[in-house]
């Protein structure tokens, strides 16, 4: 069974995390800058049995695009080009980042894990993953 990969998409650095080969659990794989996120992906998706990309969605309260949004759809515009194959999916990213932090901490991660931002990143893509399996088993 292919795998499910999924993007926390920040300013400067997004989180990835991946699915095990039986979509069952969700695990966070990396960080990556931003401008190296596009040659990540597509690389990672071909050397791996990717089908699935799940992406954080930021919910805005007003009807207006926020500019990170408007870099999303931008990137996912170019994801669909080089990976026609490849399913492009948006969730709901609210409080991952918080949840991320609480994870670490019921983890028993220490002060200073908890407070890079590669590490609640990466985590952040696990919990977006993890909500989005949860969603399919519905």
């Amino acid at each position: 069974m292919a795998r499910i990969l999924s993007i926390d998409y920040g300013a400067k650095r997004c989180g990835i995390a991946i699915t095990d080969p039986m979509r069952v659990l969700a695990y966070p794989l990396t960080t990556v800058h931003k401008k190296d996120l596009l040659n990540f992906v597509i690389d990672y998706c071909l050397q791996n049995e990717v089908d699935t990309i799940v992406i954080g969605e930021p919910i805005n309260n007003n009807e207006k695009l926020s500019p990170i949004e408007i870099e999303i759809q931008g990137f996912i515009n170019q994801l669909e080009k080089k990976l026609s194959t490849v399913d492009i999916v948006r969730i709901d990213e609210s409080f991952t980042s918080k949840m991320a932090v609480r994870v670490m901490i019921d983890a028993g991660a220490k002060k200073k894990q908890r407070q890079k931002k590669e590490n609640i990143d990466k985590i952040s893509a696990a919990i977006i993953l993890q909500d989005y399996l949860k969603m399919l088993e519905l």
